[in-house]
């Protein structure tokens, strides 16, 4: 039986070239993008990884660079799109965040995800998974204390978007997964969140691989607990 094939958008560092790594390391053959033709991680994993990891460059908020990219790829077929995104402009209540701002924001981890999604849905096997990764920030019910709020609307936006899309997409047989990775020592995360990437990711992908088949749209965290929207 031949491996199975990941491409892991975004995933240069932390929580996207974990995903990648922990793929590569259970067998799988893997393709991460990177912005830009700076190093990274990535490149690394790729070139110890006996050519099971390949590194393809995108930056996802250029819709000509992901039509690009479907190009390159037109031939292979994915078990799993996963698209990893996320940034955070900080903690500044909503009336005093600027225009520009709340746009960069909502572009990079709402609209762009699901653009990759629409574009490269296509090369996703017929009973293959399309993840993206969500927070849990972007609960609403979740949403006791405030905080975060650009962040937070964009996460929100994303699961709305992805739930559209499954409504759109509700004869294919894909399964549809809103990933949490719960609250992880990373830049975005900050230095005193309780998991590690190690505690984190390795649930992530037990998780996506649990729901293989499974056609539909859940929002799950890493340990695989359903998540209210």
């Amino acid at each position: 039986m031949s491996a199975k094939t990941a491409l892991i958008v975004g995933a240069s560092r932390t929580l996207g070239l974990a995903l990648a790594t922990e793929y590569a390391h259970r067998g799988w053959n893997v393709i991460g993008t990177v912005r830009g033709d700076r190093r990274t991680g990535l490149h690394d994993l790729a070139e110890a990884s006996g050519g099971r990891v390949t590194v393809e460059s995108l930056d996802m908020t250029a819709p000509e660079q992901i039509a690009a990219l479907r190009e390159r790829l037109a031939e292979r077929t994915l078990d799993l799109l996963f698209v990893n995104a996320g940034i955070t402009r900080g903690n500044i209540p909503i009336g005093d965040v600027p225009t520009e701002m709340f746009v960069e924001v909502m572009v990079t981890n709402a609209l762009s995800p699901m653009r990759v999604v629409e574009s490269l849905r296509s090369l996703v096997a017929p009973t293959g998974t399309i993840g993206v990764m969500s927070s849990r920030q972007g609960s609403v019910g979740f949403n006791t204390r405030g905080g975060q709020d650009v962040y937070r609307a964009s996460k929100s936006a994303l699961n709305q978007l992805m739930r559209s899309y499954a409504a759109r997409y509700a004869d294919a047989a894909h399964t549809l997964l809103l990933m949490c990775p719960g609250h992880v020592r990373t830049e975005l995360g900050g230095p005193e969140a309780p998991l590690t990437i190690d505690q984190s990711i390795p649930g992530v992908v037990d998780t996506i691989d649990r729901h293989s088949g499974e056609p539909g749209l859940r929002y799950l965290n890493y340990q695989g607990q359903t998540v209210p929207w």
